[in-house]
């Protein structure tokens, strides 16, 4: 909105306001005011949730050290999407389809997240939403999400049903779909990392770490493909800053960054207050939101594979949980005293927990995980020359 009223109806009568034009000052002004709008909302939002007694559940099997945990204020996720979407509306291009796509994902699984812990916290039925039902509403909004995107001319033709490999040039390498397997695809990729995030929040600031660094790191995508400075490339010809790379160029997603950066301020924000000891845990509203804009900005910058890089700490977590399962399920048998006993390849899922019942400090486990979530981070960076 600002956007439009600073550079589209004064930026004539006033020539300093052109600068709001440039997607690089947009990116600055949207990570502040995210930011800023959690410190100021923040607190009384924290408040509002102990007043009405939105407090977390902790699991009984898990961690003892978890325990003194409950009754901390949950859904804090609210707080992020919220300043996310104002900063987003506000100095975002609202013409832009892709902005819309994303911001509208982000918020339907931020509301599917919402049910889940309403129907837990308010309702006080601990399974929430079935898994069941989850996934095929969750599956329904990424479905809808990519029909319209892949068979629209949103995305240029040559680029839309593309996929290319890390450390691959784009436009030589690669392989490229039908519509109706990249409707699948790409519903997997949102899908798949929404899950992810939430399997990871399982400790202070855990999640939101890495999701802080997954949109840092989306943020220079979205501007390397979209932006239109040229260079001149051997040979003497011009080329964009997306092909100079030998990544696809896709016009109008310039305008994801300022997306991302509201992610990475709003994240910044709420880190405040969910670093250990936390003050107050994101819940499923939140981690299904953050996810799903993450693998919406992979999707629609063409990454979507190298997501397997700069949300491998996500990945990571998330494959601990199906090989758990895997393995147990697998060769689970009655055992003497009648009960169900099958084997385990960890102590205990996500892979955190695992640590934590080796004996590690929640903070060393936090801080080690955030590390190696920003060494996957740079060597998703390094794939943009090493092509």
């Amino acid at each position: 909105m600002l956007f439009h009223l600073l550079y589209g109806a004064l930026g004539d009568k006033i020539a300093g306001l052109r600068v709001f034009r440039y997607t690089s000052t947009r990116i600055l002004a949207a990570a502040i005011t995210a930011l800023v709008l959690s410190f100021i909302i923040g607190p009384w939002f924290i408040e509002r949730l102990k007043a009405r007694q939105i407090g977390e559940t902790i699991r009984t099997d898990g961690p003892e050290s978890h325990q003194k945990k409950a009754g901390t204020p949950t859904m804090g996720g609210s707080l992020i999407l919220f300043c996310m979407a104002v900063s987003t509306l506000i100095w975002c291009d609202l013409r832009n389809q892709f902005v819309w796509l994303a911001l509208s994902v982000t918020v339907a699984f931020g509301a599917i997240g919402f049910a889940d812990d309403y129907i837990k916290i308010v309702k006080k039925n601990k399974d929430g939403l079935s898994a069941g039902i989850r996934l095929v509403l969750e599956f329904t909004v990424a479905v809808a999400a990519m029909t319209y995107l892949f068979y629209s001319t949103v995305m240029p033709p040559d680029v839309r049903l593309h996929v290319q490999f890390p450390f691959t040039n784009f436009y030589e390498q690669g392989i490229e779909l039908t519509p109706w397997l990249y409707v699948i695809f790409g519903s997997l990729v949102v899908v798949g990392t929404a899950n992810a995030v939430n399997f990871t929040d399982g400790l202070d600031g855990l999640a939101i770490g890495p999701s802080i660094m997954n949109a840092g790191t989306f943020l220079i995508f979205a501007y390397i493909a979209g932006v239109e400075t040229t260079l001149v490339a051997r040979g003497g010809h011009e080329v964009t800053l997306a092909q100079y790379l030998h990544v696809a160029h896709i016009a109008g997603s310039e305008e994801l960054a300022v997306f991302a950066a509201s992610l990475f301020g709003a994240g910044i924000g709420f880190l405040w207050y969910n670093t250990y000891p936390a003050q107050v845990f994101m819940g499923d509203v939140g981690a299904l939101g953050i996810g799903a804009s993450i693998g919406m900005l992979a999707v629609l910058t063409k990454n979507e594979l190298v997501l397997l890089i700069v949300g491998g700490l996500f990945v990571f977590e998330a494959l601990s949980v199906i090989i758990q399962r895997g393995v147990y399920k697998a060769t689970k048998r009655m055992g003497p005293d009648g009960k169900m006993v099958g084997k385990r390849v960890f102590r205990m899922a996500p892979i955190h927990h695992h640590y934590e019942k080796k004996g590690w400090d929640e903070p060393k486990i936090i801080v080690r995980f955030w590390l190696v979530s920003a060494l996957l981070a740079l060597l998703a960076l390094g794939t943009l020359k090493v092509r």
